[in-house]
């Protein structure tokens, strides 16, 4: 069952939103080369506890961090720690969510770390494109499937690809609410043709491959890495069907 939002549950999910995005704003003042990846969880974790928030990830099924850092092919979960340090020229995905008042905000950028290749910088534009062209869809009487298709155009458009094996999702006082939102058509999704209405909530988080969309875990039972190893990319907002019946992104100032 999709849970539809009150006024009072979207301003609460704004909130946790906007702390979001301020970390966003602040660790990415914070990346350069030679910082590693457990610095900038200690700096997201510290800034969502000032905030009066607490973490969504850390803890989740036994995650062990305030945010998920994804290096080169790395393609989401990856672990922070204080030996992973950023190198000139990788690109990062960081994930991050944030629960104020019981509510969760939840977002996700890809960032380059100094200056990177052509095809990564591609990459990077072709995903966070793809995740805006899955918004531009998200509207009252669309379809979940049109942003499914909005995405998987955009992406192979671009030569690129799209992962399968991760979704995106409704949201609110849990983290991962229904609907299942897939990121490319699939003729059995049962969500495929139901209509989005306003009140509704969801995280919309494309990951798109330079290679094959098949992915691997690894043995920490958290990182997933292209099956490949080329680079992959992860751009996501959370998203609030307004009672005009357009989309809010409510995880950026």
């Amino acid at each position: 069952m999709i849970i539809l939002k009150t006024a009072h549950e979207l301003a609460l999910m704004r909130e946790a939103g906007r702390i979001v995005a301020e970390v966003f704003d602040m660790l990415q003042s914070r990346l350069r080369p030679g910082v590693t990846t457990g610095e900038l969880d200690r700096l997201a974790e510290e800034l969502i506890r000032r905030r009066g928030a607490v973490p969504s990830f850390k803890g989740y099924r036994g995650f062990p961090a305030a945010i998920c850092a994804s290096v080169n092919e790395e393609v989401v979960h990856g672990i922070p720690g204080s030996s992973r340090q950023l190198r000139q020229g990788d690109i990062v995905s960081i994930d991050v969510g944030a629960i104020h008042q019981g509510y969760h905000g939840d977002s996700a950028r890809t960032f380059a770390v100094g200056e990177i290749g052509v095809q990564a910088r591609r990459l990077l534009e072709a995903t966070e494109g793809a995740l805006y062209e899955g918004i531009a869809q998200a509207r009252v009487g669309n379809r979940f499937g049109d942003i499914s298709a909005a995405i998987q155009r955009y992406v192979e458009d671009r030569g690129f690809s799209v992962v399968r094996e991760y979704t995106g999702h409704g949201i609110g006082r849990r983290m991962h609410e229904e609907p299942q939102i897939l990121h490319y058509v699939h003729p059995a999704d049962p969500n495929r043709n139901r209509r989005l209405r306003s009140g509704m909530t969801f995280a919309l988080e494309p990951m798109v491959n330079v290679g094959t969309w098949k992915t691997e875990l690894l043995a920490d039972g958290w990182t997933v890495v292209t099956q490949d190893r080329q680079l992959s990319a992860h751009f996501e907002h959370t998203l609030a069907i307004t009672k005009d019946g357009e989309a809010e992104i409510l995880t950026r100032l």
